[in-house]
């Protein structure tokens, strides 16, 4: 094993304490080990940095990290790093989950400050009680079975195990005895290249133990980011007279110097956010945060937009393009979208043969390059998704009028458009820039109830009015002819070793007249929303094979690199526990949620800048090459007239972009679920134990998904109520 004397990596960008550990991403496939706030350097999570690597006989054995004096506590022994595998590491450190809090929590360890006046320690809204009822429980009421056979695991597992129960063999303990495929290499940080973190955090401010009268102390609720020193005259007026009347109070800060020898970084208060816990205040919080632009659009990006109305298709873009009018074309989507981007068609063929074709809006047509509009819609990079609203990248004028695909209106399409066998052969494509009329907007719902009853005569007062004359009959049989084909398709993708690892998702019922939520239910995928996806990856895999042939020095393609090897080797033990069976039900989730942890994030790229075509490749899809074709409404997508370096940059502008805007679409329902909870719980659920540390235990909530962290100390336990495992 060897690493060049100082290398470059990005912090990742999960929920670490600054004085705990982290693990530095390396060329997407190996990590490193950096512990404590010294050796990150003032580095935040997402910075690009240099690192130095220590001495070999530095460097940790995997069993030191992951193995803590009370014995084994992770599932997995010989991994690279329980704390990767499970989102944790040491006691103490929080979930990505917990980024959402109740009113009044500090997520910071305790720590001795000097000058620091201490924060109450965090407790739960509501009851802190933990009820545990015995017929609530499984056969299997832990994940500790798993590794109760040690059969399956590895050698070197099982080796780091006897090392760790067996005092004859501590001296495996040295490092220089240790294979490579165990040990972890560790560095600091020497020098940060890219500052992509905000700087921005949110959180509540104290007086210092000193009464320092120049200086307060702003407490970040991220527990990523240090505690900073802000200006007292940037706090309230009466805060020093009255601090108690602030402590609820949610603000928003900024680092603006962190000296080299300094603990703690100098900041700036920039104002109120309002009450800690309500929704609007977080939210804007969040949005902040992860540098969220949700400002409204301005005049200059607006008036390069069409201003007369209604608006018709030019003459020349009418005798240029293939016009599509006569086809049956819909949409399938939520009940309440309003942003329709994407259309089927299918039309029968002879020798069982069909004509299946994927039309998208033409967003570009609008978008004048290096226009106001264009530049913001670069910056801004994605849509992004919250619970209760959506933060555009483009405006709803153009979203939801100029370029939707309402039915019965002309609009423009790039279309993509294949001759397919009814068992999913492809025997030809052509690509083009179309006019199209779409015929009706399905949702959901009402293709599902084609698939569930295809026997079912459909009445036209069940399905929204159908443009162009055609029944509703016709309709149904166009969407079971899709669905088939599609099925086929998947089924060969999935033979081709296409993975899909499908996470638990919420949705949540808001009050009308509050916004709070007073419901919630698990997101249920059905066939009709796989058929939709099935045709959206096969068009978004052959713009890619064709953007490549045309421009191979600057196309914008979507790879996702291989999972980190050593990770997923250790998992390879628990395969075992993924067969069929009810009793394995639960143990599937917790399995399914280990096996994420491997897997890298997808990322754009310029193919002008990484010669090796192999590194091209989409692992999860298992194809070669893969881009975002569809949904240009809501993703930005680098033109092609700049050069690979430029476009490379935009790429990577997207990327963080990318990032920022699903984690706070995970963080936005974090806190619509802590808040259910607050307004309306407590409720009981089942849930599993993922991983136990000295001081608390991470458990799953095995119908919500969400993975959560109960300290010990903060459980008032009745013995009536404790279960003995």
């Amino acid at each position: 094993m060897s690493v060049d004397q100082s290398d470059a990596g990005m912090l990742p960008r999960d929920r670490l304490p600054p004085s705990s550990e982290v693990y530095l991403m390396l060329n997407g496939q190996s990590d490193i080990y950096i512990h404590g706030m010294k050796h990150r350097n003032r580095a935040l999570n997402g910075d690009v940095v240099v690192v130095l690597p220590s001495p070999k006989d530095q460097w940790k054995s995997v069993e030191s990290i992951c193995v803590g004096d009370g014995g084994l506590e992770q599932l997995c022994i010989a991994s690279k790093a329980g704390a990767d595998i499970l989102n944790l590491s040491e006691a103490g450190q929080k979930t990505e989950n917990e980024a959402s809090q109740v009113p009044g929590s500090d997520s910071h360890p305790e720590q001795n400050l000097s000058g620091l006046e201490q924060p109450q320690h965090p407790t739960t809204s509501g009851s802190n009680k933990a009820t545990t009822k015995h017929h609530q429980f499984n056969k299997y009421t832990s994940v500790g079975d798993l590794k109760a056979d040690w059969s399956a695991a590895s050698p070197t597992a099982q080796k780091l195990f006897q090392t760790k129960t067996d005092p004859s063999n501590r001296a495996l303990h040295s490092i220089n005895q240790l294979p490579d495929s165990v040990l972890q290499i560790t560095a600091k940080v020497i020098y940060i290249i890219e500052r992509k973190h905000s700087r921005a955090c949110t959180g509540q401010i104290h007086i210092l133990q000193d009464k320092n009268t120049d200086l307060a102390l702003f407490s970040p609720k991220d527990s990523r980011v240090p505690r900073i020193l802000v200006p007292m005259a940037d706090c309230p007026k009466d805060f020093m007279q009255r601090p108690q009347d602030y402590k609820n109070t949610l603000f928003i800060a900024r680092i603006t110097d962190w000296a080299e020898t300094s603990k703690f970084p100098r900041g700036q208060l920039l104002r109120s956010l309002g009450e800690a816990g309500q929704i609007e205040p977080e939210t804007e919080g969040l949005l902040m945060e992860y540098d969220v632009d949700y400002s409204d659009f301005s005049e200059q990006v607006l008036a390069c937009l069409p201003q007369t109305f209604p608006w018709s298709i030019p003459e020349k873009e009418l005798s240029s393009r293939r016009d599509l009018r006569n086809l049956c074309i819909f949409t399938i989507d939520p009940a309440t979208a309003r942003d329709l981007d994407d259309a089927l068609s299918c039309v029968p063929l002879d020798n069982g043969r069909f004509e299946i074709g994927v039309h998208i809006a033409d967003v570009s047509y609008f978008v004048e390059l290096d226009s106001d509009l264009d530049l913001e819609a670069a910056s801004r990079a994605t849509s992004v998704y919250l619970v209760q609203k959506v933060i555009p990248m483009l405006p709803g004028l153009l979203c939801e009028q100029l370029c939707s695909l309402n039915p019965g209106e002309d609009r423009l399409s790039f279309s993509v458009i294949w001759t397919i066998t009814e068992d999913g052969l492809i025997e030809s494509e052509w690509f083009g820039r179309t006019i199209i009329r779409p015929s009706v907007k399905l949702s959901y719902d009402h293709a599902q109830g084609f698939i569930d009853e295809p026997d079912k005569q459909w009445t036209a007062n069940e399905l929204p009015h159908i443009d162009g004359g055609y029944s509703v009959e016709h309709i149904k049989n166009i969407v079971l002819q899709l669905d088939k084909i599609a099925k086929k398709l998947r089924r060969k993708r999935t033979d081709n070793g296409a993975l899909r690892l499908d996470q638990i998702k919420l949705q949540y019922s808001l009050d009308k007249e509050t916004g709070l939520p007073n419901g919630y239910s698990v997101y249920q995928q059905k066939d009709s929303n796989r058929l939709v996806e099935e045709f959206m990856l096969l068009a978004n895999m052959a713009v890619a094979r064709k953007i490549y042939q045309h421009f191979p020095d600057i196309a914008v393609l979507r790879r996702h690199p291989k999972p980190q090897e050593r990770m997923l080797n250790d998992l390879q033990s628990l395969e075992v526990y993924s067969r069929e069976g009810e009793e394995n039900r639960s143990k599937f989730l917790i399995l399914t949620s280990l096996c994420s942890k491997p897997m890298q994030n997808a990322r754009y790229f310029c193919t002008g800048v990484i010669d090796d075509e192999s590194l091209y490749r989409h692992y999860a899809l298992s194809v070669p090459f893969y881009t975002h074709f569809t949904s240009p409404i809501r993703r930005y997508d680098p033109p092609p007239q700049m050069s690979k370096g430029e476009v490379q940059q935009e790429a990577e502008h997207c990327n963080d972009k990318k990032l920022s805007a699903k984690r706070v679409s995970e963080l936005s329902s974090e806190l619509y679920f802590a808040i259910f909870i607050k307004e309306c719980g407590p409720i009981e659920e089942q849930a599993m134990v993922m991983a136990v540390l000295d001081k608390a235990f991470d458990v799953l909530i095995l119908k919500l998904g969400v993975i959560k962290r109960v300290y010990l100390e903060a459980v008032v336990l009745h013995p009536d109520d404790v279960l003995s495992l």
